[in-house]
This record gives structure tokens, sequence and C-alpha cells, in this order.
């Protein structure tokens, strides 16, 4: 950590967690049981940089219930909010008109959502964080993780975000430094491209001999529809129109609750075409014949986007550095075959947990977690991970049709007998480098939004409830704006005002000159990441904002 000259407060901890989602959550839990069963003493605190916890989980959700069921056996009796058991399990193939519904046999078993339950993972964060709290877990909502401490190469902890900073760098009335919050070990929970987690994966080298890692960005509406359109427990999941069969992704739709319905769209990043939008292939998806009909007469309650791990098991980092260790997905245990990773976040938490109990108790501090790693590598996520390793390369490689069907054929090989006839397969380059220059494509015509069951982004980030204070330094930071002209502009037609899903970034004619001017819009970031993933000459960094900036989700 550079040395600002801020004199900083400091609080010292045994464990400090950066994040408030599902991994966070059960690794302060753990930590907590585990104190109480030894009888002895144990300091956590969580840090969340949403308002509250839950203002940015963004899930679909379909949780498996394993690690849940070893983490707090009695969840159901002490009211955890995902009450939904999955009743229907249907997954269509789409065509502009038609759909085709592929038979839950052929899938192997581990494809089954009987037994899941569905409904909203920020509401499951928030009981999480009660149970934490009555184990006396210390949780500050509203306060990014923004520095790292750093001594001798040895992660010490972290530093939380000034408050107060005036756009131009001055001090506001009221201004308040961040303070350090020390731990003898850092557990680094921030979701899908965590901005520390991003640095410390670089700076230790905790990729070298991995496959670089993938994503999708998933986007998500929660409607309360009519009495007659909701079944209660219907899973639904697609493949197919509206994306062609070079581009990777599918949607899903939950029935749970109170006439409440999930539907959602995840496109893989790794796309060609920089004309594609994917919020409006979303939109598109949603006036499917077979799907509109479910949104008839509803209401449109919430909205949100969050990019998602995908690599999986081939693109896992090392798990540890001096002094702490990646849990959830900031390290990437999503199975994509099964559109789940909540669980594995869960035991993945629960497994630094108890290394870091482990080392505490023997009186160390300051070093690696060596038992994290092996552990993940003998638990039953890294297992399953192992099984679907191959799917997400074979979709890129072979298209919608083709890739599917092996991918399929590779799962149950896997399953059967323990093996791929395909061995690991390599995903090739990251996904900013997947994007081809606009020559090479057409431009796509997305319909208008009708503003009844199609929208555009503002309205969307609107019901967000997405807020920035507007004087404070801009969190989306523009290394060269010259290339960004040069490359993003001139190569690549300005993608970011497409793979964008809030409408942050436009290209403007400047009047005067007439040449095209960047435009960052940061107050609409739903802090979904995709801008730091996707532009083609990784130009774009995303830091955290002020604390509590951001959207506050609501059942989602």
């Amino acid at each position: 950590m550079a040395d600002t000259g801020v004199e900083r407060e400091s609080m010292d901890y045994d464990v400090v967690i950066v994040g408030g989602g599902p991994a966070g959550l059960a690794a302060a839990i753990r930590l907590k049981q585990m104190a109480v069963e030894a009888g002895t003493e144990l300091n956590v605190a969580l840090l969340e940089k949403g308002g509250e916890i839950g203002a940015h989980i963004l899930s679909g959700i379909v949780m498996d219930p394993k690690a849940i069921d070893e983490l707090i056996p009695d969840w159901k009796e002490k009211g955890a909010p995902i009450d939904t058991p999955v009743t229907d399990d249907k997954f269509l193939v789409l065509s502009e008109t038609g759909a085709t519904a592929l038979p839950t046999f052929a899938f192997p078993p581990l494809m089954s959502n009987h037994g899941c339950y569905t409904g909203s993972l920020g509401a499951m964060c928030k009981w999480m964080a009660d149970q934490a709290e009555a184990l006396g877990v210390e949780i500050y909502p509203g306060f990014p993780a923004a520095d790292l401490v750093i001594e001798d190469g040895v992660v010490k902890g972290i530093v939380t975000g000034d408050f107060g900073v005036a756009k131009d760098g001055s001090q506001k009335d009221g201004y308040q430094p961040g303070m350090e919050l020390r731990g003898k070990y850092v557990l680094i929970a921030e979701g899908a491209r965590g901005s520390l987690a991003k640095r410390l994966i670089a700076d230790y080298g905790l990729s070298e001999g991995r496959e670089p890692q993938k994503y999708g960005i998933g986007l998500k509406e929660l409607w309360r529809v009519k009495p007659e359109h909701h079944k209660p427990g219907l899973v639904q999941h697609t493949m197919g129109w509206p994306l062609t069969s070079d581009t990777g992704g599918g949607s899903f739709l939950y029935h749970w609750g109170d006439c409440m319905v999930s539907v959602g769209f995840v496109v893989h990043l790794n796309y060609k075409n920089p004309y594609l939008s994917p919020f409006g292939e979303f939109q598109r998806f949603k006036t499917h014949p077979k799907i509109k009909g479910v949104f008839e007469g509803a209401e449109r309650l919430n909205y949100g986007a969050r990019a998602i791990t995908e690599g999986g098991y081939q693109s896992v980092p090392k798990l540890v550095f001096p002094g702490g260790a990646l849990i959830g997905c900031s390290a990437g245990f999503v199975n994509v075959p099964r559109i789940k990773g909540s669980h594995n976040a869960m035991k993945t938490g629960m497994l630094a947990a108890e290394a870091a109990f482990e080392a505490i108790g023997a009186g160390r501090e300051g070093d690696t977690l060596d038992a994290y790693e092996a552990a993940y590598a003998d638990s039953w996520v890294a297992k399953d991970l192992k099984k679907v390793r191959n799917v997400k390369p074979l979709w890129s490689k072979f298209g919608a049709v083709m890739g599917v069907l092996f991918g399929g054929m590779d799962m149950w090989t896997n399953t059967l007998f323990g093996f791929s006839v395909f061995g690991t397969m390599s995903h090739g380059g990251t996904d900013a480098e997947a994007l081809e220059p606009a020559e090479k494509h057409t431009p796509i015509d997305y319909p208008k939004p009708d503003g009844v069951l199609t929208f555009d982004r503002l309205s969307s980030v609107f019901i967000s409830n997405t807020n920035h204070e507007e004087d404070q330094p801009g969190h989306l930071k523009l290394k060269d704006p010259a290339l960004q002209k040069a490359s993003e502009w001139d190569v690549y037609a300005g993608p970011s005002t497409r793979y964008c899903p809030a409408g942050v970034y436009e290209w403007v004619k400047d009047e005067q000159s007439g040449e095209m001017t960047f435009v960052i819009n940061a107050q609409n970031c739903v802090h979904c990441k995709t801008c730091d993933i996707k532009d083609p000459n990784q130009n774009i960094n995303w830091t955290t904002p002020e604390g509590g900036g951001g959207p506050i989700y609501v059942n989602m």
C-alpha cells in the first residue's frame, strides 16, 4: 500500500473478511461456531461496500442446500428465507417462434434441480448476517475495502475508503479518512472480479499455470405476476434464440414466493461481435411467444446486473497468499452448466475459516493457509467442478448445438467413469481478447422498448435504486483516453455503450472539434464489473466508490 501521509485509526482483529455475500458470511459464521465449540474468543470483522447486507447481492437463485445443511443444519427451523422448493424442472431450446423441450432424464444427475430451493439470495444473506451477528461477528455495511495493508510482502489488513472527498480530490466538510482494519488473516470475498482480488492475483502471481478466468454477464428482473400465471417451484432454463450459435448464454425463469418471478439472461463475455448488447438480447428474449405470456398484466419490481465467474475448475487461481485467502467468486467456483455458485461459495468460505481458525489456535499469523488449498482440492466443490470443466470451452469452441452436445457427453463420462475423452480443455484467451473489430460484423437493430414488457436501460437503472454521491471522485478509472478513442471507438465502434447494462458509457461528438468524446456517467454504475472485463484494451479499471454507493437491490 502506498503511503499517502494520512493518519488513520487502526483496529485489530483475528480475521478480517471483505464482502457480505454467501462466502464471506459463511466464513464468519464458521469461525465463530468453532470459537464457541472450543470455548475461546475470536474477533471477526466483516465489511460490505453496500449500504446494507444484501444491497449488492444479485443471483438467480436456485440454491443447492448442501453447504447450508453443513453450516446451519436447522436453517429451515430458524426461518431462512429460501423456502420455495423446486417442484418442476424444465429446459427449452428456443427458435425465434417456437421451443423444443429437452427431456430431463437425458441430463446427468448433477444437473437436476430437485431438492434445491429458489427465492432471493439477498434475503438469504440478510438472514445469514443475523446469524453471524448473533454469534458476535462485527458487520460493517457501507464500508468498502479500498486498499490493502501490506508489510514485508504480507497482507496485514485492509483500508476502508475515505468519506467526504470531492470530485477534484479536495476534502469536503465532514471528511473522514478510511480506517485500517488489521487481521491475523484477511479473507477476500468480494465476488466476481473484485478490485482487491484482481490486484492480489496479479501481485502474487496466483493465476500462474492456470487458464484465464472467464466471465458472463447476468441481467435480472424481478416481477410480480398474476396468480393465474404463477407456478410456485417452477425452474425453467432456455438456450438458443435470441442468441446466435456462436454466442454462449441462455435464460432463467424461477417462480417463487408470493407471485414472484425472477427472470434473467446470461451472455458469455467471450462473444465476438462488438455490436452485441446483452441488455438488448435480454429484452428481446422476453418477447418470445413461449415467454411473454408469464408477464401479461405483471409488474416489474427491480432490475440489476452482475458479472459471473465462468472459468471453472481450470481457471481457479491459487487460493492463498501471505496473510490471507480468496473465497467464493473472488476465486471463481460457479458450476456453469448447473448455473449455481452460492453453495460452492459458502463451502469455500467454511474451508478457509477452518484453516484460519486452526492456524490462529496454533499461534500463527500472516503465513499462507495451505490447509485451505488442500481442503479445497479434496472437497466436493473441486470434485463437482472437475466433472463439468469442459462444458464452457466446448461451447466456446463448437457453438451452441455441437458444443452443448459434446458437453453433455463429457459430463456423462465424467459422472459414470471419472474421466473425460477431452482431458482438460483450454479456454484460450481472455474475454477482452475475444472481441473482434467492428469491420467484421454488422450492427444489430434492437427493437424500441414498449415500456410494458421491454424497457430501456435508464428506466431499469432507476428501479435498481442506484445512487452515488455526485461530488466524489469517479470510481471508473480510464487509464489512457487517447487509446480509448483510437481503439475502443475507431476499431471496435464503441462497444462500451452496448456491453454496459446501465448506460454508464457514451461516445458524444464534441460540438466545437467534431471529435468523439468518451463520457463516463459513473452515477449509473450498478457495479457489474463488465467494463473491467470486456474493454478490449483493459483500459477501464473499476474501483470502489464511496461507501454505500451503487444499487439497492430488494429481494434479488
